[in-house]
């Protein structure tokens, strides 16, 4: 059987991307498809653009505390249009720098939508060319929805949408309590606008560690109006306001409503059912520990999988497909045991377990917290707490899982990370010499456990 290329990726996010340049990199001849543009959710309307916005918004942080350390700052005035065009001039940038990598790696980019019509082809819907592939990677990506879907919730934006606002909304109402809501509910109180975040949980953050997610309560309730236990129960046009009725009876007036309460795969006519693959019930493609589908000759990768939806993971994940299949070096991807971020204000990272998964995983376990006034926040004056976790399995001692809730919070917990993943002990933490002074040196530098299930050793 003869084919046009080796490899066509459809979709060019970043585990597209990865997949792409790595078997092109092994000498397969690849081909890759996307209709929108190269970089995908976390380059285009995700991770880079929001993180930008985030920086943006802890300026005010820092002028505000400024004149604790003796420095007097004129009123600052942020400038909406300025952010905006800069931002989406990196962003163009990035764009640049994706398809010169693809093109410099010997990949052929086709800028239009793909679909399978068999195991081995792959129509270009915008000039009805067909290609013939040995393997076909599905790398789509996934996409925000407005759920759930109360009348009037077209009048909503999503997470894509809200990269196009032209101005700054005076008023916006954020629903939701995953990352992307609370990631997006920070930003806009910190850049000035009168700012909810409306979850219907009781907590903010599902599947992080209890007392994280308290404290993060706790911070966004003195920078915003947070309402939890709470749901939209319709979304009407009232003049200029766009007014939110809620289930207890109240209103929220806002001039934007961002809707960020979830994603779903992009699966719609991608052609699955013409080879076979049922998505799962969240709609995502089931695959193996490979990304192996129930096709011999089709892989897929990242969101639209729907294993674990972060950026790195997906990268991990095409890089691991390439290297099976076109590099004789078998690899799949440890999904158990993931370092990550929330880049909220303050910041979250955590890796490994939380307290209670610990506890149920491990049985017995010592848990030993930090919780204290950052150094900067006693001369600026600053309501701010950090708040450190440091989980240990009791049987092993074993750090199982690591939670930190402070000012960069992310960047810590990628070097600690490491550690966890290489199997550090709690007494490896105890050996290693303080850098101080620091925050992150209250992670070596704990001694009893606030938490126990066993006897409480010599410190």
């Amino acid at each position: 059987m003869s084919f046009d290329v080796d490899l066509f990726v459809i979709g060019g996010g970043s585990g597209g991307v990865r997949a792409a340049r790595i078997a092109a990199g092994y000498g397969a001849k690849v081909m890759l498809a996307e209709e929108y543009r190269v970089g995908g959710t976390c380059v285009i309307r995700g991770c880079v653009p929001k993180k930008l916005m985030v920086y943006a918004g802890r300026f005010a942080d820092e002028f505000e505390d400024a004149a604790g350390f003796g420095w007097s700052v004129e009123p600052p005035r942020f400038d909406w249009s300025v952010l905006k065009r800069r931002r989406d001039a990196e962003v163009t940038r990035l764009e640049g720098i994706y398809d010169a990598n693809l093109i410099r790696s010997g990949v052929e980019i086709a800028p239009e939508r793909a679909v399978i019509e068999d195991a081995h082809t792959i129509r270009l819907t915008g000039s009805d060319r067909r290609v013939r592939a040995e393997r076909i990677l599905i790398a789509v990506g996934a996409h925000p929805v407005k759920e759930p879907a109360v009348p009037g919730i077209e009048l909503a934006i999503t997470s894509n949408e809200v990269f196009e606002l032209e101005t700054r909304p005076e008023r916006i109402l954020v629903v939701g309590g995953g990352y992307i809501a609370v990631e997006f509910a920070g930003v806009f109180a910190a850049l000035g606008s009168r700012t909810a975040l409306l979850h219907r949980g009781e907590r903010l953050l599902r599947g992080f560690d209890d007392e994280v997610r308290d404290a993060l309560a706790e911070a966004y309730g003195r920078r915003m109006d947070l309402r939890l236990g709470r749901t939209v129960s319709s979304l009407e046009r009232r003049g200029a306001d766009l007014v939110a009725r809620l289930d207890d009876g109240s209103e929220i007036a806002a001039d934007h409503v961002l809707v960020a309460t979830g994603r779903r795969p992009n699966v719609a006519g991608l052609g699955l059912d013409r080879v076979g693959i049922a998505t799962d019930a969240a709609g995502a493609i089931p695959v193996d520990a490979y990304s192996r589908t129930c096709v011999a000759s089709i892989w897929a990768v990242g969101d639209v999988t729907n294993r674990a939806n972060l950026t790195p993971v997906a990268i991990r994940e095409g890089h691991a497909f390439a290297d099976t299949e076109f590099g004789g070096k078998p690899a799949c991807v440890d999904h158990r045991l993931i370092p990550t971020a929330v880049f909220s204000t303050p910041e979250i990272g955590v890796v490994g377990h939380t307290e209670a998964a610990a506890r149920a995983a491990c049985g017995e376990i010592d848990v030993y917290k930090a919780s204290f006034r950052p150094m900067k926040a006693t001369l600026s004056g600053r309501e701010e707490r950090i708040l450190m976790k440091v989980i240990v399995d009791c049987a092993s001692d074993r750090v199982v899982g690591v939670h930190v809730f402070g000012h960069d919070a992310g960047e810590l917990i990628q070097a600690v990370g490491i550690a966890v993943q290489m199997g550090a002990t709690k007494a490896d933490f105890d050996r290693t010499i303080a850098v101080h002074p620091t925050a992150a040196e209250e992670l070596v530098t704990m001694r009893v456990p606030a938490v126990t299930k066993h006897p409480v050793g010599v410190g």
